[in-house]
């Protein structure tokens, strides 16, 4: 909303000083010729803002004006910024106005306080880009457009249609009756209802979707945790799952549990290196996950996976003997 841009606009010039026009529109995420148009805007309606021409030009504020914020104390702006110096915009495409939402907790502080909860902020890192070995995370990727149809739906409580591709399946469009979002891992999830039976949703697999005009078929008050509980139990329960009995080394426990679909069980062992009884997708996705840790892992259990990741040892042994 233009609105909330022109709120964001001056905060950027509060706390940053004078700005160059492409600097407010990459900030902005919009045209340099929108930013023109928002300071000539802000200029009508009494705002301070001024241009300067030359080498190191650019728009600012005049000395002392200041916006009226809600104020909060220190404790909570610093949960606010710590919570938001992760991947925001990883989260259902809210990236845009989580860095709005920081520009003006910043600036609600006393300016006595602004540059140490700044700073404060800095000693806070959630979720980097890599990991101490430098892997990537793998991250759901989901159309911008199509999670602003499904956020909004969600949020009206209104019906969803949705084009998507369940896995070895070709698109196809769904009508749905949302019930909310769920990222687990850097993966989000819609959680949802179609003919009154509960489905579950890969939001990285929704190619495009379209709120529309008739209300949702769902109940006013909802807890997504025990939901979420329930459909976790029902998916673990059924399909080609496998769960396995494994040893590994406490280096590469991390890398183990991000491959797993749960953990249901967890013992210290003798050596130091913790058993833990893991569900994989399937007996193929258990034999990868495995077969990755080399020898920082050991299958105790079902000997199927024992027999498999023998059997390819062994093929791979002979086929370097020689």
């Amino acid at each position: 909303m233009r609105a909330d841009r022109l709120v964001s606009l001056v905060l950027l010039l509060r706390q940053r000083g004078r700005l160059t026009a492409d600097t407010l529109a990459r900030e902005l995420e919009v045209s340099t010729r929108t930013v023109l148009r928002d300071i000539e805007a802000l200029s009508a309606a009494g705002v301070p803002v001024y241009a300067e021409r030359g080498r190191h030009g650019g728009f600012a504020l005049l000395p002392g004006f200041r916006t009226e914020l809600t104020g909060l104390n220190h404790d909570e702006t610093l949960a606010l910024l710590a919570a938001g110096s992760g991947r925001g915009e990883q989260v259902f495409g809210l990236g845009p106005a989580l860095a709005s939402a920081m520009r003006k907790v910043v600036d609600a502080l006393p300016e006595s306080h602004q540059a140490a909860a700044s700073d404060a902020a800095q000693r806070f890192l959630v979720d980097p880009e890599t990991d101490l070995l430098s892997r990537r995370p793998v991250v759901d990727q989901v159309p911008g457009t199509a999670m602003i149809e499904v956020r909004r739906a969600v949020l009206s409580g209104r019906k969803l249609r949705i084009h998507y591709a369940a896995t070895d399946q070709a698109p196809q469009w769904r009508t749905v009756d949302p019930i909310g979002l769920v990222t687990v891992r850097d993966r989000g999830y819609l959680l949802a209802t179609r003919s009154g039976a509960d489905r579950t949703y890969r939001l990285s697999r929704v190619l495009a979707a379209e709120e529309l005009p008739e209300p949702a078929q769902r109940p006013n008050r909802v807890d997504l945790d025990r939901i979420w509980r329930e459909r976790s139990a029902r998916f673990l329960s059924g399909g080609d799952h496998v769960t396995a009995l494994v040893r590994v080394d406490p280096v590469r426990r991390e890398e183990l549990l991000g491959t797993v679909l749960a953990v249901r069980a967890e013992d210290p062992d003798t050596d130091g290196w913790p058993r833990l009884e893991v569900t994989f997708q399937d007996a193929r996705h258990a034999e990868w996950a495995l077969w990755r840790l080399g020898t920082d892992a050991e299958a105790l259990a079902p000997q199927s996976l024992r027999s498999a990741l023998r059997e390819r040892a062994a093929t791979l042994a002979a086929r370097y003997g020689a």
